[in-house]
């Protein structure tokens, strides 16, 4: 018997899912590198909005033609490839459709998964239509320079290649074409291939079984360098995402403490810091590390699909915001710093840059209005408005780079306990106008 071709396939096998464990060791390195954040409440409201947004598709329906396409690729993608268990172990120990012992039915389960090969088949050609026909606007942002456009199509090409794999996989297997349960679409195509013989027939079907299995180990590794790795993400990012009510905004701790001892008459102002109190080592965030884990695991989840750019009410007005876009950034800035520790032997060297200003400038942090669009639009619940608003807390309480309007806006509360430049006895002149 010979077993070399067993023993290339466990080469194959081990590099590609070896390579993927490294990558997915690297990327939950970097998502680690934010502060730590409690997600541990209300249990059961994080599993069920991880059932119903990541499992059940609920928030991308609402976009019906998008959403019922890609409910097709998500279900095609998951359930053909169960197929994939079979083929590694018919790899493994040189067996060749080795689950068809379970007769008839067999050929009805990979008949199913034929009629959703052909029908993600099409839905990708549908998106691909979309994104370079009919060219859907928020397809084409600015942000979405070269690799973010190559890298969705990269993605529908993959598809299309791997669906059309796998149904001449089956439809030039003999054997399996003689059950002939329920494999419409391989039996139709079987008779493209009358022209060859045994050998030839069985030639091509190795071959795409080959390219099959291959093409999906290259496909996972892929993962981590695309806006795919969603794939893989939505269910923890929909399960941490934050229960609070949207537009509730934080306070910091420490701050909070100090209120309370301004406020409080027995405190000694000049009094040392207790032992032990700690003090945030910066208001705000102006870099990748200053935020939490799960915004950056938000960055890593991000689709690109430009949903909450589309809603964004600054970026429809012509401001330079794009929700997309800091999602985008966060990430670009996330994966330059997790290459510095790994150069530098797992350590960060300082690199001169910052999120802030060097990838997100201050003009588009400004321009939002707060809305929550673009988290409401989000179909994996990433919250872009959680990033910007950190990035302003830095230039407010650290910088004091707050603009004029907003400093203005500031003054006129501490002296007029209203946001107006009148004098609180002067409200009601209006009245005699």
């Amino acid at each position: 018997m010979n077993y070399l071709p067993n023993v290339l396939f466990a080469i194959a096998l081990i590099v590609g899912i070896g390579y993927f464990t490294l990558n997915v060791k690297k990327l939950i390195r970097n998502i680690k590198l934010g502060n730590d954040v409690d997600v541990s409440d209300n249990k059961s409201q994080r599993w069920k909005n991880m059932v119903m947004i990541a499992l059940g598709q609920s928030k991308m329906v609402r976009r019906p033609v998008a959403g019922f396409l890609h409910i097709i690729v998500y279900v095609g993608f998951v359930i053909i490839n169960i197929e994939v268990l079979e083929i590694i172990i018919d790899g493994l120990l040189g067996t060749h459709r080795i689950f068809s012992s379970i007769g008839s039915l067999y050929g009805i389960l990979i008949g199913s998964f034929e009629i959703l090969a052909v029908l993600v088949f099409v839905s990708v050609i549908v998106f691909w239509i979309r994104r370079n026909v009919i060219r859907l606007n928020r397809f084409w942002k600015s942000e979405m320079t070269s690799w973010p456009k190559n890298d969705a199509n990269n993605i529908l090409y993959f598809e299309m290649v791997l669906m059309t794999l796998f149904l001449v996989m089956n439809a030039t297997d003999v054997h399996f074409q003689a059950m002939n349960s329920g494999n419409i679409i391989s039996h139709s195509m079987a008779p493209l291939f009358n022209g060859f013989s045994e050998s030839g027939l069985h030639t091509i079907e190795r071959t795409a079984w080959w390219f099959h299995i291959i093409g999906i180990l290259v496909f996972l590794n892929y993962l981590y360098f695309s806006k795919h790795l969603h794939i893989l993400l939505a269910f923890p990012n929909t399960f941490y995402a934050s229960l609070k009510p949207k537009g509730q905004f934080n306070n910091l701790e420490a701050v909070t403490k100090e209120v309370k001892m301004m406020m409080d008459p027995n405190i000694d102002p000049f009094a040392a810091p207790a032992e032990g109190a700690e003090m945030p080592a910066k208001f705000g965030a102006s870099d990748v590390q200053d935020l939490n884990w799960v915004q950056l695991l938000n960055a890593y989840t991000c689709t690109e699909c430009g949903r909450c750019t589309s809603e964004c009410p600054a970026n429809l007005t012509g401001k330079k915001l794009s929700p997309r876009k800091i999602m985008m950034d966060t990430r670009d800035r996330l994966e330059e710093v997790g290459k510095n520790i790994d150069t530098n032997k797992g350590t960060f060297v300082e690199d001169g840059k910052q999120l802030l200003d060097n990838y997100i400038t201050r003009e588009e942090i400004w321009a939002c209005t707060s809305c929550n669009a673009c988290v409401e639009a989000c179909p994996v619940s990433i919250n872009p408005l959680s990033i910007i608003l950190d990035m302003r807390r830095f230039l407010v309480m650290e910088q004091s780079a707050a603009p004029v309007e907003l400093n203005n806006m500031m003054t006129n509360i501490e002296n007029n306990g209203a946001p107006w430049p009148y004098n609180q006895m002067d409200r009601l002149n209006w009245k005699n106008e």
